[in-house]
């Protein structure tokens, strides 16, 4: 098919296919996300309409590695001779090549907007943050009653990751938002507390991003609850809004804001203040690490082997068609899987082993989240076709992710028990002690 061709093809599938609501600024410089609301698992569709209504498609690696911003990009992928432009959707994170993970620079990994926002401060501290992203990699999600995956649901909280945010860097992290309050009795805390915040406070809540337009969101969720913080500005009827996890920050209207921290979807907010901020004991860095450190099992794999095998079974209702759906939020929670990077970097850093292996595990951890999203893709396929035969392959990327992070747990398993016998005193077993006195 000539460029032209593929052109038509996508705008049919989006309108015709898809119904898309928004093409009217379609063409070969529109940006997906920006101009027409594509999110990742949108952009996903496409190319599975592609591949089923015009047998235009792919190697499924491809689309799995490729950052489309345009319609001209996706157009290129696959037009003759264009094919082949893969690029990595995350670039690594072992910074420079001159100085790789023992240097200063280093591709910061923004993946869980808690995390993001506690960080935030220890970053301006000159505090290494690294170590508190071990929660992050097997962070909660949930699995809903129909057999869908939830990175957001009513029993998840952060309860977990705030107390040892505070056991690790001596930073009290006080969760204002009361669910058992209104939400004009929580937003009524929340003006008093933005009215009242100290030079150094951050007020942090949670909002529906969904509802905030004009902020670029890679997921385009609805709804998409988000941990953003906040201040006041000379202006009224401003806010200043500060988003570490999407590296942002501006000026929005007050009110645009506040519309979206009321939807009934969202609810939650915490403040703190870092200057306090201490380096981590190695004892207690210890003890967290086994407190999040999932070492058997790998829960998102397992997650999404029940959910398709629950789809397969189709009991009580649920049904194949509806795969798709039960999937959606896979991205939002595959890309918790960079936080292996910081994992790496905070103990080959410490150890001082060979910049050259640290990259090498840095593709392992891509190899990971590129399984993740073909695994998506496949699991798209099969809820989509119905074909049942398409489930075979389902099931091999799933093994395929959970020997990928398996073997990544492994080594991470192995250079913390190489840390603690270097930074770790052994504890004395007093009673062993006074017998031999």
């Amino acid at each position: 098919m000539t460029q032209s061709e593929i052109l038509t093809a996508i705008h049919t599938v989006l309108s015709e296919h898809m119904q898309h609501a928004h093409l009217d600024g379609f063409g070969p410089d529109a940006r997906l996300n920006e101009d027409l609301y594509l999110d990742s698992v949108l952009i996903l569709q496409i190319f599975l309409n592609l591949e089923l209504e015009y047998g235009l498609s792919v190697p499924e690696e491809a689309i799995a590695k490729q950052d489309i911003e345009t319609v001209a990009d996706l157009v290129a992928l696959y037009h003759q001779g264009d094919a082949t432009a893969v690029v990595p959707a995350f670039a690594l994170t072992g910074g420079t090549s001159d100085e790789g993970v023992h240097g200063e620079a280093y591709y910061d990994i923004k993946v869980h907007c808690f995390v993001s926002c506690v960080c935030d401060g220890l970053k301006r501290r000159g505090l290494d943050h690294r170590p508190f992203y071990f929660g992050v990699w097997d962070a909660q999600f949930a699995i809903g009653d129909r057999f869908e995956l939830l990175y957001h649901a009513p029993g998840i909280t952060q309860e977990f990751l705030h107390g040892w945010f505070q056991r690790l860097y001596g930073v009290a992290v006080r969760e204002w938002y009361d669910p058992e309050r209104t939400k004009i009795e929580n937003l009524a805390s929340l003006l008093d507390l933005l009215q009242n915040r100290s030079d150094t406070g951050s007020v942090m809540v949670m909002l529906d991003m969904f509802h905030l337009p004009e902020r670029e969101n890679k997921f385009n969720q609805n709804p998409f609850p988000h941990y953003l913080m906040l201040q006041e500005t000379g202006d009224p009827q401003t806010w200043f809004v500060h988003d570490p996890d999407y590296r942002w920050e501006g000026e929005i209207a007050r009110e645009k804001v506040i519309h979206a921290i009321m939807q009934p979807t969202v609810g939650g907010g915490y403040v703190f203040d870092s200057t306090q901020a201490r380096t981590p004991e190695p004892d207690d860095l210890k003890a967290y690490f086994e407190a999040c450190f999932v070492r058997e099992t790998n829960p998102l794999v397992d997650a999404v082997r029940t959910i398709v095998t629950a789809h397969l079974a189709r009991d009580g209702g649920i049904t194949l068609s509806g795969l798709t759906a039960a999937v959606r939020e896979l991205p939002v929670i595959t890309i918790r899987k960079y936080a292996y990077e910081h994992g790496f970097a905070f103990f080959w850093r410490a150890l001082k082993l060979p910049a050259a292996e640290f990259e090498t595990w840095c593709e392992e951890i891509e190899a990971l989240v590129q399984s993740l999203k073909t695994l998506h893709y496949a699991c798209m396929k099969l809820s989509q076709t119905g074909d049942r035969a398409l489930s075979a392959p389902v099931f091999e990327r799933l093994d395929e992710a959970g020997r990928l992070e398996t073997r990544l747990k492994d080594k991470l398993a192995e250079i913390f028990d190489l840390w603690c016998e270097q930074n770790v005193a052994p504890r004395v077993n007093v009673t062993m002690l006074k017998r031999a006195v």
